[in-house]
């Protein structure tokens, strides 16, 4: 049995497992299992990794995009220049670290950019954001990251940051925050809704729910909105690809 699986903590919003073992038996894939292998603290990786016996590829989800990267042998160009894993591919070489997320970003949110997207407000630092960022700089959209904490950095703001000029001029609100994600539902990130205009284009890394608060009072204003149930499909076929190369 060819075993693969997620890391991360906690998983019990994560679609991977399901996804993959409907795509296993869909296409009659009868020597495959995916699990989940919550960790609590990525210290526990490598014990993981020993006890599982025929493990053949790993997703990553938060909070260890990052934090995996010193356990892995190798990072692929992209991963490197981004600084962020999603996927391990296991060879006799050892192990291997790719970012698959850009490439799901991006064939997700490519049709919906107009010309006048210029400008992007990334909502949160972690993993994920470094993808999405990696897309708007490929893609020439100057963008602001922004966090709940102050940073030195040129290119980071706070949530406070964002007033009525802002929101004007940064018509891209991409959420890489978990806030709004089941089942705190009821919340959304802090910034200024009343200033959202049919201009604005809102994409949610998050698909549980389907329309989160964030998009849903987006919507209300205009905006055009889309979830992030696409991204993780695209990026769930591009790990298959990978752990499927040899």
């Amino acid at each position: 049995m060819k075993i693969y699986g997620l890391i991360g903590y906690p998983l019990s919003h994560s679609f991977s497992q399901r996804y993959f073992n409907q795509k296993f038996q869909k296409e009659s894939i009868s020597d495959c299992r995916f699990d989940l292998l919550p960790i609590e603290q990525i210290e526990q990786f490598p014990v993981l990794l020993r006890d599982i016996a025929g493990i053949k590829g790993i997703a990553v989800t938060i909070p260890y995009k990052e934090d995996i990267m010193p356990y892995l042998s190798e990072l692929d160009s992209n991963a490197r220049e981004i600084q962020a894993v999603n996927c391990i591919t296991i060879t006799r070489f050892g192990l291997k670290g790719f970012n698959t997320d850009v490439i799901g970003f991006e064939k997700s949110i490519a049709p919906l950019i107009k010309p006048h997207h210029k400008k992007a407000l990334i909502l949160g630092s972690g993993g994920s954001s470094k993808a999405v960022a990696f897309f708007l700089k490929k893609s020439g959209i100057d963008f602001l990251i922004v966090s709940r904490n102050k940073s030195n950095l040129s290119n980071h703001i706070t949530y406070s940051d964002i007033d009525e000029y802002l929101m004007m001029q940064y018509n891209l609100v991409i959420n890489c925050s978990p806030v709004g994600q089941f089942p705190d539902v009821d919340k959304q990130p802090d910034i200024p809704y009343q200033f959202v205009t049919p201009k604005h284009l809102f994409f949610d890394l998050i698909y549980n729910p389907v329309k989160s608060n964030f998009l849903e009072m987006a919507e209300l204003k205009g905006a055009i909105i889309k979830n992030g149930r696409e991204m993780l499909e695209i990026q769930a076929e591009e790990n298959w690809k990978l752990w499927n190369q040899n």
